[in-house]
């Protein structure tokens, strides 16, 4: 596994397990997207190998700061980072530069440089996105949430506006050729709206008070969406866990009793080995439970409901498992969607069984796993033992 995804890979288990579900906004999938936005103006320019990791890994741990503080997350970040950095034997040179690229994501903070320049830029890419409009929107949730503060309509883009025109800027040729455009398009549709609320005046009050229950609807029904997208991605991504480690195991049982049966096992019938027998039994023994149990935990488990047209027309089915829906005929199955997406309710409850039943999933293979690693564990410190004492018998 490369640098870059290990880097991957841990600030995703330190997020799945210190991020408060509070940030809808600064969390993974932002740190995931601020890293292919990254990506994006490196390729734009003739950067060094050294250079391009250390920009990607910046911006892997650009925001873990927030795992600890709201508050001077950016110096939680760099503490966060250091700490990882020296565990993995990173270069003192590399880990201030990497130090520096997260701290210039701080607005108070100017680039020095090409690679602090794409960072920044990177860190504020969702300012020329087409969906600008949906992170905005996460962002004002994640504000209300955290710091207990709630913005009016025409207060919330008059800050937005404020801050594309006085507060931000990009740094890079690269980002103002790939986002700048669609930035002018944001602001442009920010100052329309503010127009559109002041000229609306005293009538505006009926439709805010509308409007709020809508948006507190469709903040709830967001929040449910990340929340079902998260889970999922975190119960994927936890089930690949699971296999890499059961691999792990197979191959190194597979090792063992690869060479146990092509140098040791052989020797065994002169007379004077047979004082190894008892050892040889318990180390392949101990090696072939463990890939049993290493096998039984990689193997599919997937159950299969049955069901009649009248629990189709009452909405019991999962139509989001293949094991309900791949006995149904397309046109069934497409009336069947249809009606699924026309109820909120009926969508969710089906997320619902999905996790269920992904968690029942994901329950076994761990509990295998751990039983593996427990008879890896003791059958080879019963076959360091059994091979110490035939040896010792023997002499």
């Amino acid at each position: 596994m490369n640098q870059l995804q290990k880097v991957e890979n841990y600030v995703f288990k330190l997020f799945k397990d210190n991020l408060s579900f509070n940030y809808t906004y600064h969390n993974f999938m932002h740190t995931t997207m601020v890293v292919e936005a990254a990506k994006s103006l490196i390729n734009k320019y003739d950067l060094d190998e050294k250079q391009t990791q250390n920009i990607i890994i910046a911006a892997w741990l650009h925001d873990t700061g927030y795992t600890v503080s709201v508050n001077e997350h950016e110096k939680y970040s760099v503490e966060i980072a250091k700490r990882y950095l020296t565990e993995n034997l990173f270069s003192e040179e590399s880990i201030n530069e990497i130090e520096s690229l997260i701290l210039v994501t701080n607005l108070n903070n100017e680039p020095q440089n090409i690679s602090e320049s794409i960072m920044r830029d990177a860190d504020s890419f969702h300012l020329g996105h087409s969906e600008y409009n949906k992170f905005a929107e996460l962002l004002r949730i994640e504000i209300k949430k955290v710091h207990n503060k709630e913005f009016s309509d025409n207060d919330w883009h008059q800050e937005n506006r404020d801050f594309f025109i006085n507060q931000h800027r990009y740094y890079t040729d690269a980002a103002k050729e790939l986002w700048q455009n669609q930035k002018d398009i944001n602001l442009i549709a920010i100052q329309s709206k503010i127009n559109e609320i002041e000229l609306v005046g005293e009538s505006i009050n009926k439709y805010e008070l509308k409007k709020k229950k809508y948006d507190k609807i469709q903040q709830m029904d967001r929040g449910v969406d990340t929340l079902f997208r998260v889970t999922l991605n975190n119960h994927t991504r936890l089930s690949d866990i699971a296999d890499s480690k059961a691999n792990i195991l197979l191959s190194v049982n597979a090792i063992i009793i690869s060479i146990a049966l092509s140098t040791l096992i052989p020797k065994l019938s002169a007379p004077k080995n047979e004082y190894l027998i008892i050892p040889s039994c318990v180390l392949l023994i101990a090696s072939v439970t463990s890939i049993i149990f290493a096998i039984l935990s990689t193997k599919p488990n997937v159950t299969y409901e049955n069901f009649t047209a009248d629990d189709l027309k009452k909405r019991k089915v999962n139509l989001l498992f293949f094991g309900n829906f791949y006995q149904m005929s397309l046109d069934t199955y497409e009336e069947a969607m249809n009606e699924l997406m026309k109820d909120r309710d009926y969508v969710y409850n089906s997320l619902t069984r999905d996790l269920f039943y992904l968690g029942k999933v994901l329950e076994r293979k761990y509990r295998l796993l751990s039983i593996t690693y427990t008879i890896f564990m003791i059958g080879t410190i019963l076959s360091v033992l059994a091979f110490g004492i035939a040896l010792f018998m023997n002499y």
